[in-house]
């Protein structure tokens, strides 16, 4: 039987200095029917003013809670496989932005960046370009 080390320091961060691809390991690997998807950046400035307004931690962290675009980084192997439910094939693929229910999701973090699991009848849209996208 394998064991796992379970002492202190055996789950070390990566270092600081580590490759994009080191880091990249610690990404989960979403299984059946769950789609792994990372939040885009959200603009620290207020758009639509001719002022240089910057919005406070409180308001970037509600904006990122409530996101309705994401990005798709990774699809499980049972995403769109019941073609009863699916009968035009996937809504989406790895590498498209989508628009989801505010909420959506399990929500984690990993080195400060929020990543959401959802499932594959979450996405109600797919975005060519979001960066126009607001909540309403």
């Amino acid at each position: 039987m394998n064991s796992i080390d379970l002492s202190p320091g055996a789950f070390a961060l990566p270092k600081p200095e580590a490759s994009a691809e080191e880091k990249a390991t610690q990404l989960p690997i979403p299984q059946g029917w769950k789609i792994l998807c990372v939040l885009p950046e959200v603009d620290q400035k207020i758009a639509g003013t001719s002022l240089d307004l910057v919005r406070d931690t409180a308001s970037l962290r509600q904006e990122e809670h409530a996101s309705t675009v994401l990005f798709v980084m990774k699809v499980g192997a049972d995403a769109y496989a019941d073609k009863t439910k699916f009968p035009t094939g996937p809504w989406c693929k790895e590498g498209d932005f989508v628009l989801v229910r505010t909420y959506t999701g399990t929500r984690f973090k990993i080195f400060g960046k929020e990543f959401r699991l959802i499932n594959d009848d979450q996405v109600d849209a797919v975005v060519q370009d979001p960066r126009g996208l607001t909540r309403a």
